[in-house]
């Protein structure tokens, strides 16, 4: 199984009142290295290869240690669990060599943004998910 290695950096901003990266923001983390995974590394897999759009349909966190500011990026990885025929799951970890921070999880939904209604995955996109899939359940991934 292959994963998508992103280096997130973490920003002052972050942090909240109580000294730590605040919940709301790991959202942004996993965004950033969903985005970087669909939309810079997905072409390859074809020309047009997600570009249609996407719509997030549910994201479910598990926080698991608190970050706090610190000027080395930490690592998200980002794999897919499960293809379906119009919605994929993607599983995440954040963390370093020392701690996993978050463990995530989202359905993300091709889109048609033309026509205003979601769409089938291609071939294309299914071969390209197929690179990144593990087949472990997903409960395992959020344990």
């Amino acid at each position: 199984m292959a994963r998508h290695v992103y280096p997130c950096p973490v920003r002052w901003s972050d942090m909240d009142a109580f000294g730590h990266v605040n919940n709301v923001v790991f959202l942004r983390y996993l965004e950033e290295a969903r985005i970087d995974f669909m939309f810079r590394m997905a072409p390859r897999a074809g020309e047009g290869s997600f570009a249609g759009g996407s719509v997030v349909a549910r994201h479910e966190i598990d926080y698991v240690y608190p970050l706090v500011h610190r000027h080395a990026p930490v690592t998200v990885e980002t794999w897919v669990t499960k293809v379906g025929g119009s919605s994929l799951t993607v599983a995440y970890e954040v963390k370093d060599e020392q701690h996993v921070y978050a463990r995530a999880t989202t359905v993300v939904v091709p889109f048609d943004l033309e026509k205003g209604r979601p769409r089938r995955l291609t071939d294309q996109e299914r071969v390209f998910l197929e690179e990144f899939r593990d087949d472990a359940p997903e409960e395992a991934v959020a344990a």
